[in-house]
Parts: C-alpha cells; sequence; structure tokens
C-alpha cells in the first residue's frame, strides 16, 4: 500500500542492543592529522553468527579505489557482504569496493556490511589497511554497555502458533487448520529512512494488547531493508543493531499476546523512476517495482538467521512487487518476480523471489513464506505456473486487495484467486479501502471465510482514513468506521 503524506512522532519505546565499536586511525609517520579510520560494528549477534559492518572515513586525498583489509582474531568466517567485494584467505578479510563507489573524497565516509559465521568469542579486529597501508590502533575494543531497555521485552516465542503448509490449508503443530486474520502494523518501514524514529506510534504492550483485544490472530510488520542492514544513510540512532532490536521487541510482544508476527520487506534499494514510480531517490524511501539484488538477499539472509529459532515468525518476501509497470508484457514481468536478473524497464538487478526464498532457505530458516503476485500483488494469475521452487514444502500465496484494484469483484476472485487457493495456502497480507466505510471489505471477508482464505486489515496507524485505510483514531483500539467493520467481523468469527 503507498502511504498516505505523514510526519510522526519519534519512536519511543523499545528495547536497544548497542554494538561493540573499534575505532582504527590511520596516522602519517611524522604523527600528522590521521589519514583514516575504521569504526567496526557488530550490529546483530546469534548462535554461530553475527551481522557486521565498517565504516571507512578517508581524512587524506581523494582515492578512485579502496581496498579495506583487517584479520580477525577469532574462528569467524564472512559468508555474505554488500557494498564491496568480500574475500577471506585465513583470517584475513579482504573489501575492496564495487564499480560504483570506488571514489572516495576527502572526508567522504562509505560503509560495508558482511555476515559471519562464527565459532566461540567474537573478538573484534584490532587492525586495519587501507590499499596496504596499515592503521595504527588508538581506541580500545571493550564493547560498550548495552542500555537498560525502556520497557522490558517478553521472552520470544511464547503464545504464538507454529504454522506450516499442509495442502491449500495453515495448520498448526497439531494439525488443526488455522488462518492468518488480523492487520498490519504500518511505520517500520519509512520512520526510519525518514528520519524520525522507528515505529510511527507507540509499540509498548498496551498498544499490543489493543491489537490483541479486536481478536486479531496476525500482525504484519513491514520492514526497510537499509534500516536493517545498517546502511550509511540512515541515521544510526535508528538503524542496524537499534533498528534489528526494535523490531525483536515487537515481533516478542506480538507473540506473548498469542498473536503471529508477519515481517515482510516493503521498501527497499534500487533507482526507478519509470512507470508509475513511487520516487525517484536511490535509496529504500518508497515503493519499488521489485527487491534489488545488491541488498535484498542479504536482507533476508539476516532476517531468516534472526528469526530462525522462531518458527513462529512467519516472512514475506516482498510487499507488492510491480514489474508489469516496468515491462511490455505479462510473461516478461512474470519472468523478472520469479527469476531477477536485469528486468526490463527497470534500471538495476533484480533479485526475484525464487533469489529471495533461497536466502531465507540458505541461513537455515524453515519459517512459513509468503510470496505476493505481480501488480502491487493484485494479480495472481501466474502464481501458480511460476511459484518458486521450496525444498521445504513452506510457501503460501499473497494476494493485495483494495476496492481500487483491478483485482477486486468476486469474478476476478473467482476466476484467478480461487484456483490458486485450492492449491496452496492463500493469505490476503492487505485488505482494505478508502472510503472511510467498510462495504468492500464486509464483501472480501465474506469471499474468504467461505474459502478458508486469510487476510489482514491495513493498517493500525492513527492516519486520516480519507487520504488510506486507516483502521483506528487511537492506539487504545478505538476504531474508524471503516476499522469497526473489520473489528466487528472479527470478533464474531474468533
Amino acid at each position: 500500500m503507498r502511504h498516505p503524506p505523514h510526519l510522526a512522532l519519534p519512536f519511543a519505546a523499545a528495547a536497544l542492543v548497542l554494538a561493540s565499536a573499534v575505532v582504527v586511525p590511520r596516522v602519517t609517520a611524522s604523527g600528522a592529522e590521521p589519514s583514516c579510520s575504521a569504526t567496526y560494528t557488530v550490529t546483530n549477534e546469534w548462535s554461530g553468527g553475527f551481522q557486521g559492518s565498517v565504516t571507512l572515513t578517508n581524512n587524506a586525498s581523494a582515492l578512485s579505489s579502496w581496498s579495506l583489509g583487517f584479520a580477525f582474531t577469532g574462528n569467524q568466517k564472512v559468508t555474505q557482504g554488500w557494498n564491496a567485494k568480500w574475500s577471506q584467505s585465513g583470517s584475513t578479510v579482504t573489501a575492496t569496493n564495487e564499480s560504483w563507489n570506488g571514489s572516495l573524497a576527502h572526508g567522504a565516509s562509505t560503509t560495508v556490511g558482511f555476515l559471519a559465521s562464527l565459532t566461540g568469542a567474537n573478538t573484534p579486529p584490532r587492525a586495519f589497511t587501507l590499499n596496504g597501508e596499515p592503521c595504527a590502533t588508538t581506541g580500545g575494543g571493550d564493547p560498550t554497555p548495552t542500555p537498560t531497555p525502556t520497557s522490558p521485552s517478553p521472552t520470544p516465542g511464547t503464545g504464538a502458533p507454529v504454522l506450516h503448509v499442509s495442502g491449500n490449508k495453515l495448520v498448526d503443530a497439531g494439525g488443526a487448520t488455522r488462518r492468518l486474520l488480523g492487520v498490519n502494523r504500518s511505520g517500520g518501514e519509512f520512520m526510519c529512512v525518514q528520519g524520525h524514529g522507528i515505529f510511527d506510534g507507540p509499540v509498548d504492550d498496551a498498544s499490543v494488547a489493543a491489537i490483541a483485544s479486536w481478536h486479531v490472530g496476525a500482525v504484519r510488520i513491514p520492514l526497510n531493508e537499509e534500516c536493517w542492514l545498517g546502511l550509511a544513510n540512515i541515521n544510526p540512532a535508528y538503524a542496524g543493531a537499534r533498528y534489528i532490536a526494535a523490531v525483536q521487541d515487537l515481533v516478542h510482544r506480538v507473540e506473548a499476546h498469542g498473536m503471529t508476527p508477519i515481517v515482510e520487506l516493503h521498501w527497499s534499494y534500487g533507482q526507478y523512476t519509470g512507470n508509475s514510480a513511487g520516487c525517484s531517490d536511490l535509496h529504500a524511501s518508497c515503493q519499488k517495482p521489485m527487491p534489488d539484488a545488491q541488498y535484498a538477499p542479504a536482507f533476508w539472509s539476516s532476517v531468516a538467521t534472526t528469526f530462525k529459532s522462531d518458527p513462529a515468525v512467519v516472512f514475506d518476501l516482498f510487499n507488492e512487487p510491480y514489474p508489469d509497470r516496468a515491462t511490455s508484457t505479462a510473461d516478461q514481468a512474470w519472468s523478472c518476480w520469479r527469476d531477477g536478473g536485469s528486468c526490463p524497464g527497470i534500471g538495476y538487478e533484480v533479485a526475484g523471489m525464487q533469489d529471495l526464498l533461497d536466502a531465507v532457505r540458505g541461513a537455515g530458516a524453515r519459517n512459513l513464506v509468503l510470496a505476493g503476485g505481480i501488480a502491487y500483488a493484485n494479480d495472481l494469475s501466474q502464481w501458480s505456473a511460476r511459484a518458486p521452487t521450496d525444498p521445504t514444502g513452506n510457501l503460501a500465496a499473497a494476494y493485495h486487495g483494495y476496492n481500487f484494484n483491478s483485482c477486486a469483484s468476486e469474478s476476478c476472485w473467482d476466476s484467478t484467486l480461487a484456483p490458486v487457493a485450492a492449491r496452496v495456502p492463500l493469505v490476503a497480507g492487505e485488505l482494505g479501502e478508502n472510503t472511510c466505510a467498510h462495504s468492500f471489505v464486509d464483501r472480501a471477508m465474506k469471499w474468504f471465510d467461505g474459502r478458508g482464505i486469510s487476510y489482514l486489515g491495513w493498517t493500525w496507524n492513527t492516519w486520516d482514513c480519507s487520504s488510506g485505510p486507516s483502521l483506528i483514531t487511537s492506539y487504545d483500539g478505538t476504531p474508524t468506521a471503516y476499522g469497526s467493520g473489520l473489528r466487528d467481523h472479527l470478533r464474531s468469527i474468533n
């Protein structure tokens, strides 16, 4: 869903995990001003691995290319990286510039990131080189103490069912059929990149309890890949370790109230100025037609690794693909959707749904995965024929339905959605209308209920419903006229 113009209050309540950092300046023989500095940060860590980054600042004359080197002091091994070409020999790691970021002016910085496996202690590197010249270490490597969280975080994995695909149904560990019925909680996709915070409005226990009071069984949480990966254009207060910790905290709160969290990639990197472009920005500041090959697979590798030990978390690969707006034929659009690569009309290298699913499964996560179709996830006409291959068999289809979409009638649902729903579980990840009423969603929910299809209303945010579907007027759960339709229906069937 495209978002209404909105400026929101900064995020106020999330548990923070502050990463360790080592600042290593390079000095000249004469002891003059350091000619470079490198800041090493661990942004996320789990059993057997971690996510890290290095911010390199050039304080000397401009460079047309660069090579960063350092040596791990423990048993760490880089498995994937971004913003550089990564290699490792023994304990020695080298990151050389990509073709697009080789220039580093005086005073300029660049941030490179990586995922790594780990056995034993995660001791940070103590020495770095820039273009082969060693940098002297002048700072200590002791981790900064973690701040006390502003509110306690629940124990992860409590309360929510673990769902998996069985034929065209979702079932829990006991074999009972389940549906994902609930709401979207927007904010994590845009607040951080706009510099306002992490979430739009409160995400404390009281606000999550208010969601549960509608008899909600699932909460979809949109995310931003640049904020998760901690890229340099994002305010560090809202990026990397802090962003990841805030998302984990919300996921755990959702689960503690017995609801299924669905984390999804909403805004991504890549410049697109073609038909239906949401913005001309290179960065993840609007909806793009497809996920990018540069960062999206790394995003999903990290997200999947973070949550693979919590199989109650569901992964939604990409919010609303619309390669059909860039390409000239449906065949090109669906090929781009599944396989990615160089897609007609899209100027950046695309990661297809197969690439993203491979990243999730490659990280060892067997969680339920959703994949939405083209035309902003409104067209599933070739979903069954083009579905990515999942070795775990735990893949479901996703659809988005609004009163202003092309496929917004029973006849279209009968012809395009029903055949998909007969083969695999179908989840309407976004459902809504822009009329400030609920006549359309009433019809849609009736049709979905008759076929055992899941659905989640857009969105649990206090926006003006006349500028976009907003379910509430207050985070205590007071509904809009539109929201009352969803609330009353969920309470009547749950």
